[in-house]
């Protein structure tokens, strides 16, 4: 679960200011956050159908409100920092992947061997989370997200994926910023072509349609577009007590 607090913009163009933050700490970007916030701005009465700009912590993305209630968020320039990385990761034995920005730093894995079903999550994490100590120990400290790839299952589906995120936690959409990561390596080898369109599957089966357009070809950096859905299910009001010592959180 990831949370969103709204706060002022620094650039007056944009509707509004968000940080996104998940149980470790703050993220760069989330994209189904930004799916999320348009959704809940909409909700507000704050935003109408249409195209919306908003400033997170690694700048200005834009979230396209559409009629049906779908949203497309154009997410920050994305490019894949280096390919066929390979790790030893204990326990494990030697992994290789891509090390890529979308909004967050991730390294991507195709050749796995692991089932990616709910069924398997436990088996997953740890893996995953070995992963990235040694990506993290071994030349890459900045990677957050890991991101394993397998055959899909939904129908239309290009890729099923298993993400998890800086917490340990495994993201239950198919991760906006790591679908935008993807599409940067896609583009890279030249195995999707700009506009085409890229079906990515999450773990629980929901999906996001992604496509990119080059920003700069000599660089590898693409403008990925992912488009999604997000809906409100609940409403709660915060009670405050100063009284309370814990009232704004617990200190590490």
């Amino acid at each position: 679960m990831v949370g969103a607090l709204l706060v002022e913009p620094e650039d007056k163009s944009c509707a509004c200011g968000v940080i996104f933050f998940n149980n470790v700490g703050c993220l760069g970007m989330c994209g189904h956050g930004s799916i999320g916030l348009a959704i809940t701005l909409a909700r507000l009465g704050r935003i109408q159908p249409g195209e919306h700009r908003i400033e997170t912590p690694v700048g200005v993305v834009t979230a396209t409100l559409h009629p049906n209630g779908g949203v497309s968020v154009v997410n920050v320039p994305s490019w894949r920092a280096k390919k066929d990385v390979t790790v030893d990761v204990p326990g494990i034995g030697k992994v290789t992947g891509d090390v890529a920005w979308g909004g967050n730093w991730f390294y991507l894995v195709e050749q796995h061997g692991n089932d990616l079903s709910l069924a398997n999550v436990d088996t997953l994490t740890e893996y995953c989370w070995r992963v990235r100590q040694a990506v993290n120990a071994q030349g890459f400290p900045d990677v957050d997200h890991v991101e394993l790839f397998g055959p899909p299952t939904a129908p239309g589906a290009h890729s099923r994926n298993f993400v998890q995120c800086p917490g340990k936690a495994y993201d239950r959409s198919p991760c906006g910023t790591g679908t935008s990561a993807k599409l940067a390596c896609l583009a890279a080898d030249g195995k999707l072509a700009e506009g085409d369109t890229w079906v990515q599957e999450s773990l629980i089966g929901s999906t996001f349609t992604g496509q990119y357009r080059w920003l700069d070809r000599a660089a590898g950096k693409v403008s990925p577009i992912i488009t999604g859905s997000a809906f409100v299910n609940s409403e709660a009001t915060l009670l405050l007590d100063d009284r309370d010592p814990f009232c704004w959180g617990i200190r590490r």
